[in-house]
C-alpha cells in the first residue's frame, strides 16, 4: 500500500506545476526571454494596459533608445552592432504597441482629465506645452519632420549606397582574398574569417538597407495617431461625456500631444542611432575618437574658423560675448595644436640629426668579404615597391610568402633576401643576383599593370609592349584605368611587385641547389627526430660525411625533388652505403625509394602520370656509348646521334604541350643519369625518371615514345 501511494505521489509530482525556482531559470534563458518578450509587446497590442505599467513602458522605451544611441557612438565599427536591424523592428513594434495602449486609455479616460493615460505622457505634455496646446502640436510636427524627412531619409538612402556598393565590391574582395590565400600570405583560417565578415558585411547592409523603412512607418504611424486622437477624443467627449467643447480640446490635446512626444522622442534617438552606424563606414576606431583626431587635426582650419567668429562678433547689432569666447577658445586651440605638432618635429630632427652625427664604427675589413646569398638590387623609381608613402610594402611581403611556400615544397629555408637600391641601374630597372652574381634581370613599371595573354598572343591594349622577363612571353604594361578593361577581356594582370617575385621565384628554383650550405644541412640533421637522428649517429662519419649528404640533397634539389621527407632519404642513404660512397649511385638509389613522391609530383589533375618512354634502340645505343667501370662510367656517344637524340626529344614534348599534357621521359635505371646529363642542358625543367622510380599504383598514360 505504501508502494502505490509512492507511486501516485511520485507522479503527482511529476505532473505538477513548475516550482518558482524552474520558471526563474526557464526565463533566464536567452532565447526564452526574447520569445516572451515579443509575446509581450503583440500582447500589449491586444489586451488594455493600466497607466502604472504604461509609464513604466514608456520608461524602458526611453532607456532602450539611450542605450542603442550610446552602443552606435561607442563601437568601432559597424558589425559590432550587427543585431541592430533586429533591436531596429523590436524597437518599432514596442513603440507601435504603446501608442496603441496610450491611444485606448486616452480615449477611454480622457475626459477624466491629463492624468489618465499616466503620469509620464501627462508630464510630457505639459512641459512641452506650456499650457498652450498649440505650441505641443508645432514641437511635435517639427520633431516628425526632423525625423522623417532628415535623418531617417539620409541614413535609409546611406544604407541603400552602401548596400549596393558592398555587394557590388564583393567578387573583388573574394578573389583579393583567394590571391592572398594562394600567395601565402594568410592561412585558410585566416581566409575563412576574411570571406565570413565579408558576408556579414554585405547582410548587415542589406538589412539595414530595408531596416529604415521601420522608421520612416513609425513616423508616419505617430503622426496619424495624434490626429486620430486629437479628432477622436474631442468627438468622443462632447458626444458621449458630455464635456465642452474647450475642455475636451484641451484635456485630449495635452494626452495626445505628450503621447505623441513620448514615443516621437524615443524613435528619433534611434534614427540618429541608425544614422551614425550606417555614416561609420571606413571608420576603425569610436565616432569620439575619429571626430577629434580628424578635427584637430589641420590647426589652420582652427585658426580660419577663429577669425570668422571674431570678425562676426564685430559687426553692429550682433552680440559680441559668445562670437568673442568662441573665437578665442578656436584660436588658443589652434595654436596649441600646432605648437605641438613643431614640437613633434623638432624632436624628431634633433633625434635623426644626433644618430647622423654619431661617429659610426669602423666596419671590420672582413665585413667587405661576405657575400649575400640572395640579394635584389633596384633602381631608384622602383623603391616605391618596398617604401611606398602609403605605407604598404608587397614586394617584402611576397618575398616572406616565398621563402614559406618553398620551404614547404622543397625542404627547407632558403637564406633571406636582401633588397636595396643600386643608382647605377636604370630607373625601372631591378637585378637578381646569387651569391654575388646575376641570375636576372628585367624592367617593371611600379604604378602600371602587366597584361598578358594566356594564349601566348599580344596584348591588343594601348601601352608599353614588352617582354615578360621570367617566361620570356609577349606583354603589355598598361595604366591601373585600363586594368579591368584586361581582365574582362581574358588577360592576365599582374602588378610590378608580382612579376618581379615571380622572377625570383623561378630563379631559385633554377639555382635551388647552391643554395643549401653545409650549414643548412647540419641545422635539418640536428632537427631531426630522436629515432631518425639515431641513423644519423650510425652513418655519419664512419661512413660518410655530412658533405657527402648534403651533395646527394643538392643533386635531388637539382632535379626538383624534394627533400622534406629526409628520413627517407637518410635511409636510403644509409643501405646504398653497402655497395658504393658515390653521391650520383646513391642519388638513384635514394630515388628508388621516393617513388611515390616523385609520381604524385608529376601526377596530372585527373590522377594520370603522362610518360614518353625510351624506345629500345635508343636504350641500346646509351647503354653502348657507356664507357669506363663503377663511379668512372661516362657517356660516349656520337655528335650526330647525340644531335638527332635531342631533334626527337624536342619534336615529342613539343607534341605532347599541344596536346595539354606535361609528360615525363622513362628511361631504365642504368642510363637514367647520362639520359638526364643531356636532356638537361636544352630542357632544365624536363623530368627523367626510370623505370623503378615508377610507383607500383602509380597510373600511367603513354602520349609518346623515342
Amino acid at each position: 500500500m505504501s508502494d502505490v501511494t509512492a507511486g501516485r505521489g511520485g507522479a503527482a509530482k511529476g505532473f505538477g506545476l513548475p516550482s518558482l525556482r524552474e520558471i526563474g531559470d526557464t526565463l533566464r534563458s536567452g532565447d526564452i526571454a526574447l520569445a516572451v518578450g515579443v509575446m509581450t509587446i503583440l500582447v500589449v497590442l491586444i489586451l488594455p494596459l493600466p497607466p502604472l505599467l504604461l509609464d513604466f513602458a514608456l520608461a524602458v522605451s526611453i532607456i532602450t533608445s539611450v542605450l542603442i544611441l550610446m552602443t552606435s557612438l561607442f563601437i568601432h565599427r559597424p558589425l559590432e552592432f550587427s543585431t541592430f536591424p533586429t533591436v531596429l523592428l523590436m524597437s518599432t513594434m514596442l513603440r507601435l504597441a504603446l501608442n496603441l495602449a496610450s491611444t485606448r486609455l486616452i480615449l477611454s479616460h480622457g475626459h477624466e482629465g491629463t492624468a489618465a493615460a499616466g503620469h509620464v505622457i501627462e508630464a510630457f505634455g505639459n512641459f512641452v506645452m506650456g499650457g498652450n496646446f498649440v505650441i505641443g502640436i508645432i514641437v511635435f510636427t517639427i520633431l516628425v519632420i526632423v525625423n522623417f524627412v532628415v535623418i531617417t531619409k539620409g541614413s535609409g538612402r546611406i544604407a541603400e549606397v552602401a548596400a549596393r556598393f558592398n555587394l557590388d565590391a564583393m567578387p573583388g574582395k573574394q578573389m583579393a582574398i583567394d590571391a592572398d590565400l594562394s600567395a601565402g600570405l594568410i592561412d585558410e583560417k585566416e581566409a575563412r574569417t576574411r570571406r565570413k565578415e565579408l558576408e556579414d558585411e554585405s547582410s548587415f547592409y542589406g538589412a539595414m538597407d530595408g531596416a529604415s523603412k521601420f522608421v520612416r512607418g513609425d513616423a508616419i504611424a505617430g503622426l496619424l495617431i495624434v490626429f486620430i486622437n486629437i479628432i477622436g477624443g474631442i468627438v468622443i467627449g462632447i458626444a458621449q461625456q458630455g464635456i465642452s467643447f474647450a475642455e475636451a480640446g484641451r484635456s485630449y490635446t495635452v494626452l495626445t500631444v505628450g503621447d505623441g512626444l513620448v514615443t516621437q522622442i524615443p524613435a528619433l534617438i534611434v534614427s540618429t542611432a541608425a544614422g551614425l552606424l550606417v555614416s561609420k563606414a571606413g571608420l576603425s576606431e569610436a565616432a569620439d575618437q575619429a571626430l577629434l583626431r580628424q578635427l584637430s587635426g589641420y590647426p589652420k582650419a582652427l585658426g580660419m574658423s577663429s577669425a570668422v567668429m571674431l570678425v562676426i562678433g564685430m559687426l553692429p547689432g550682433i552680440p559680441m560675448l559668445p562670437f568673442l569666447l568662441l573665437g578665442g577658445g578656436a584660436g588658443a586651440l589652434a595654436w596649441m595644436i600646432d605648437r605641438k605638432a613643431k614640437t613633434e618635429v623638432q624632436v624628431a630632427a634633433a633625434s635623426v640629426e644626433a644618430a647622423a652625427q654619431a661617429a659610426p664604427a669602423e666596419e671590420p675589413i672582413s665585413a667587405a668579404l661576405r657575400i649575400d646569398e640572395l640579394k635584389i638590387e633596384l633602381g631608384y623609381a622602383l623603391l616605391p615597391l618596398v617604401n611606398s608613402p602609403n605605407g604598404s610594402d608587397r614586394l617584402t611581403e611576397q618575398i616572406k610568402a616565398l621563402r614559406r611556400s618553398l620551404a614547404m615544397e622543397m625542404g627547407f629555408v632558403m637564406p633571406s633576401v636582401r633588397i636595396l637600391d643600386n643608382v647605377q641601374l636604370d630607373a625601372n630597372t631591378y637585378m637578381i643576383k646569387i651569391k654575388e652574381v646575376e641570375a636576372g634581370s628585367g624592367r617593371v613599371w611600379p604604378n602600371q599593370y602587366m597584361a598578358m595573354d594566356p594564349m601566348g598572343g599580344q596584348v591588343n591594349l594601348p601601352g608599353m609592349h614588352t617582354t615578360e622577363p621570367t617566361f620570356g612571353l609577349p606583354a603589355t604594361w598598361i595604366d591601373a584605368a585600363l586594368k579591368e578593361e584586361a581582365a574582362v577581356r581574358g588577360y592576365t594582370v599582374v602588378d610590378a611587385a608580382t612579376v618581379l617575385a615571380t622572377h625570383l621565384t623561378e630563379q631559385l628554383k633554377a639555382n635551388i641547389s647552391e643554395l643549401l650550405s653545409y650549414a643548412e644541412v647540419q641545422k635539418l640533421l640536428r632537427e631531426l627526430p630522436k629515432e631518425q637522428g639515431e641513423l644519423v649517429k650510425d652513418i655519419v662519419p664512419s661512413q660518410i660525411t655530412i658533405t657527402g649528404i648534403q651533395r646527394v640533397l643538392q643533386l635531388l634539389l637539382t632535379e626538383r625533388i624534394s627533400i622534406r621527407d629526409l628520413g627517407t632519404i637518410l635511409e636510403g642513404i644509409a643501405d646504398g652505403l653497402g655497395f658504393t660512397r658515390s653521391p650520383a649511385i646513391l642519388v638513384e638509389h635514394v630515388r628508388t625509394r621516393l617513388a611515390r613522391q616523385i609520381c604524385a609530383q608529376h601526377t596530372s589533375p585527373q590522377g594520370l602520370l603522362p610518360l614518353i618512354a625510351l624506345t629500345a634502340r635508343w636504350e641500346q645505343a646509351f647503354a653502348e656509348s657507356i664507357v669506363g667501370q663503377g663511379d668512372d662510367r661516362q657517356l660516349a656517344m656520337q655528335p650526330s646521334r647525340l644531335s638527332e637524340f635531342i631533334t626527337l626529344v624536342r619534336e615529342r614534348f613539343e607534341e605532347a604541350a599541344r596536346m595539354g599534357e606535361a609528360p615525363v621521359l622513362v628511361t631504365s635505371p642504368g642510363i637514367r643519369p647520362f639520359v638526364r646529363s643531356i636532356v638537361e642542358r636544352f630542357r632544365a625543367q624536363t623530368p627523367v625518371l626510370s623505370q623503378s622510380e615508377i610507383h607500383p599504383r602509380a597510373r600511367l598514360r603513354t602520349v609518346g615514345s623515342i
